[in-house]
């Protein structure tokens, strides 16, 4: 059962090499797959935010594999390869304000764990109460994605530079 919920999240994309690893712990797999699949599936945020969230987490973490999964979404979402770019630097590049607050506070957020005033008041100016916690919350989600996946190299991703990441066309 819980493969065939896998399977449907994931869907024609198939078992992903982080999938593989959940499946030792099914218990855990059914409460990723819930968790996830909201962060992902079920948020009011657009897609760019909700990425560059996630692609400047993969980067803090050195999490290559999660970089792999997520960059090529950023970039069907709208970002373009010079905001990417701008991510793995940690510079503005062409990125919107409303998408630096974001990459500012996921920064923040994953270096200083307690986020200032200022970068959390950026934040607040470009959303609303309910886009805000579903930052925070995607912020937290793929901390924690990033920390399975770089304890256990899923992927054998580990020995990746954070230099070498590739921005998708």
């Amino acid at each position: 059962e819980i493969i065939a919920q896998t399977l449907a999240r994931r869907g024609a994309e198939g078992l992903i090499p982080l999938d593989l690893t959940l499946l030792h712990s099914p218990p855990l797999t059914a409460g990723w797959n819930s968790f996830l699949g909201a962060i992902r599936t079920q948020t009011s945020l657009p897609a760019d935010i909700r990425e560059l969230a996630i692609c400047r987490v993969a980067v803090l973490h050195q999490a290559h594999f999660e970089w792999t999964q997520h960059a090529p979404l950023a970039r069907a979402a709208g970002v373009t390869r010079e905001g990417l770019r701008a991510v793995l630097d940690g510079t503005r590049g062409d990125l919107s304000e409303r998408q630096i607050a974001v990459v500012e506070f996921a920064t923040e957020c994953v270096r200083e764990v307690r986020v200032g005033e200022g970068v959390f008041g950026r934040l607040r100016e470009h959303f609303g109460d309910r886009e805000v916690v579903e930052v925070v919350g995607t912020v937290a989600a793929y901390c924690c994605v990033a920390k399975f996946l770089v304890a256990l190299d899923v992927a054998e991703g580990n020995g990746v530079r954070v230099e070498d990441y590739v921005v998708p066309e």
